[in-house]
């Protein structure tokens, strides 16, 4: 043949083996064997070595890639990669609608729900049609460019199904990397044949494969892609019109269904449920997406994740128990929470002895008494709650438990505000309240005053020498040498300690006041958004409604605080023993680690893990306990744990110290 039959032979070849490849991973039907469209790629192979001038980035023989690379490059994108907030039950399915409705009063919502499934999310770019550039989530705003292992999965078209207008569009589609569960069963039982260490699943596969190094380990793991979601604008107003669309543009995605309420979105769930196992690959729950597009745009995003969309996850693991007791626990702002204390049981691989009953309402709604044997879930795989009690087990020797009307510690009366549920110690001088607002005020993420523990400050209650956090400042050496456990040195380091924590930042400061609903990182938003205490404290409750990831009720909380004549007192209080508020100059340099996810793993040589997390908040980063698809780099200190193999799994940056200290820089 000559190079004009040679290009044209190759052009058919093309066209049939691209055609094979949308029947098999996009429509999962097969005209021909596997062998005879090996056979065709091998030829189209070979026709390409004789005349490499004619190879084109769409070719299916450019899915095999090349080199290793040296690493990867940072991908910006226009249109962010948002992560979903996570709903666990019908309850906050209804209260995400109900919150929907407030933002736009007298709007119908139509809903759009698909399967989770749980890959590795990636961008994919074409231009004019060919597969120019893929790449991983990242930050949502940056990624890494894995075009080269990309462009091994089949499934992922190298040249879309496109023409006219369209064909020169630069267009934007998004889904996941997965494998199926039969052959990462079969990937692990080679690996172990071969005595090497198996993936826990199947995600972890997938994730670890797309950033490997070397494309070729890419190539001979049988990854597959589903789409879900088209950025470019295409024509299309509804999300819905996206899953009809992808199919015809070469990709394999999941039908969904467009629900008109959320009894129909329930049903959807429950039937998928039913069906999950059968299912070829690993899902953990459904998408809901409101429908039409202008409208999930109008309705911006809170942080990282749109208003408009939530993952609506599967129950999490749970095991059966029995209540030994309830107990009432009371916070440090007054807030009685009864807890379960339980027969130790395992759940989701962690023993758990307690949990949460929320409020008397949750006990009434429960039934649970003591003696009870009951179903407990991990709510969110954290937070360990009763969900069910098994009264076909009673014996009749169960107890029925009371919620106190009286404070247990002071014996104030309680009180519930109109609207709420919780009962409150509203005596500010209650021990057990100051109690606890007292360890909350000296741990590492407040004043951090090291020396000083729980026990010394019952100690120091239990003697009359503080009240509140102000009084700690003032103590003297003398009055800690007549104690138990005190002798003179002992004494002289614990004020020398407590006197040494006088200069703190604002946002520790913020954190340390105890406010409801405060915690660490609104505590961060707070202090990058005021200048001082004075400037926070009279400021109008619409102003901090407007701050990033502050909504109504934590406004609430602050302006309220900053409203009452004893806070203010007790703000007068740390002035005048000598607090001061500084301004790390490390705030006002950069905001380079703004969108990271950072944890923290092992021992740092050079500074403590507070420190390190301080840090890493100053320069606008964010800091997590568990390793997740979201976390961005796990710094690993000496002796790490489990976490670092988590990562690795996960396929998430692990740095050490030194690369950690050159990024603070």
């Amino acid at each position: 043949m000559n190079k004009q039959q040679v290009q044209e032979r190759i052009k058919k070849l093309k066209k049939v083996i691209n055609y094979h490849r949308y029947l098999y991973h996009v429509l999962q039907h097969q005209e021909i064997s596997e062998g005879a469209l090996d056979s065709l790629k091998h030829e189209l192979y070979q026709l390409e070595q004789q005349f490499p001038e004619l190879i084109t980035p769409d070719s299916p023989t450019q899915r095999v890639a090349g080199k290793p690379l040296k690493g990867f490059k940072k991908v910006k994108r226009k249109s962010p990669m948002l992560s979903l907030e996570d709903v666990f039950g019908q309850k906050e399915l209804e209260d995400w609608q109900d919150y929907l409705k407030r933002l736009v009063p007298g709007q119908k919502f139509d809903y759009f729900t698909e399967m989770k499934i749980d890959g590795f999310a990636i961008s994919l770019i074409y231009k004019n049609g060919v597969f120019w550039q893929g790449s991983t989530r990242g930050d949502g705003i940056t990624g890494e460019d894995v075009t080269q292992n990309l462009k091994t999965i089949e499934s992922i078209p190298l040249k879309l199904e496109i023409h006219g207008k369209l064909s020169s569009k630069e267009i934007e589609v998004r889904g996941e990397v997965y494998m199926e569960k039969k052959d990462f069963e079969k990937f692990n039982q080679e690996r172990k044949k071969r005595g090497e260490s198996v993936y826990a699943n199947p995600r972890n596969l997938a994730a670890g494969s797309i950033r490997q190094l070397d494309p070729k380990l890419a190539a001979s793991r049988p990854l597959k892609f589903l789409a879900y979601n088209i950025i470019t604008d295409l024509g299309q107003t509804r999300h819905s019109q996206e899953h009809q669309v992808l199919p015809q543009l070469g990709f394999k995605t999941d039908p969904g269904k467009v629900c008109q309420d959320l009894d129909e979105i329930v049903n959807f769930w429950k039937d998928i449920i039913k069906k999950r196992e059968k299912l070829p690959f690993q899902i953990d729950g459904i998408v809901i997406n409101v429908d039409d597009n202008s409208l999930f745009q109008k309705l911006g995003k809170v942080g990282k994740s749109p208003r408009g969309a939530r993952a609506f996850k599967f129950s999490p693991a749970q095991a059966t128990t029995v209540v030994q007791d309830i107990k009432i626990q009371i916070g440090r702002t007054g807030a009685l929470t009864p807890v379960a204390h339980l027969k130790p049981v395992e759940v989701g691989g962690v023993t758990i002895t307690r949990a949460t009953l929320h409020n008397e309402d949750e006990i009434k709604r429960l039934g649970v008494k003591i003696g009870d044997t009951v179903i407990i879930d991990r709510a969110g795989d954290v937070i360990p709650e009763v969900v069910k009690v098994m009264k076909e087990l009673r014996t009749g020797r169960e107890k029925e438990f009371k919620m106190p009307r009286a404070c247990p510690v002071c014996g104030s009366k309680l009180l519930k505000a109109a609207g709420e549920v919780i009962w409150r110690c509203p005596n500010p001088k209650c021990q057990a309240k100051q109690k606890r607002y007292l360890y909350h005020f000296i741990s590492k993420t407040a004043f951090d005053i090291k020396g000083v523990g729980p026990r010394i400050i019952d100690q120091l209650i239990a003697e009359n020498l503080i009240s509140d956090a102000a009084d700690l400042f003032e103590i003297k050496e003398g009055d800690l040498i007549p104690l138990e456990r005190f002798a003179e040195k002992s004494a002289e380091n614990l004020i020398k300690a407590i006197q040494a924590k006088k200069e703190v930042t604002l946002a520790r400061f913020i954190y340390a006041l105890g406010i409801r609903n405060v915690g660490v990182e609104t505590a961060q938003d707070l202090a990058e958004h005021f200048k001082n205490v004075k400037e926070l404290r009279e400021t109008k409750k619409e102003e901090l409604e407007g701050i990033r990831d502050i909504g109504p009720e934590v406004a609430n909380s602050i302006y309220d605080w900053f409203h009452q004549e004893r806070n203010l007192r007790f703000l007068e209080r740390l002035k005048k023993v000598g607090i001061t508020i500084i301004t790390p100059t490390l705030s006002k340099i950069s905001r380079k680690l703004e969108g990271k996810t950072f944890v923290l793993t092992g021992s740092l040589k050079s500074l403590s893990r507070e420190q390190a997390k301080e840090k890493i908040r100053s320069l606008g980063g964010d800091t997590s306990e568990s390793v997740s698809k979201k976390t961005d780099f796990v710094v690993a200190g000496e002796n790490p744990g489990s976490k670092q193999e988590q990562a690795k799994e996960l396929g998430i940056k692990i740095i050490n110290e030194k690369e950690f200290l050159q990024l603070l820089e």
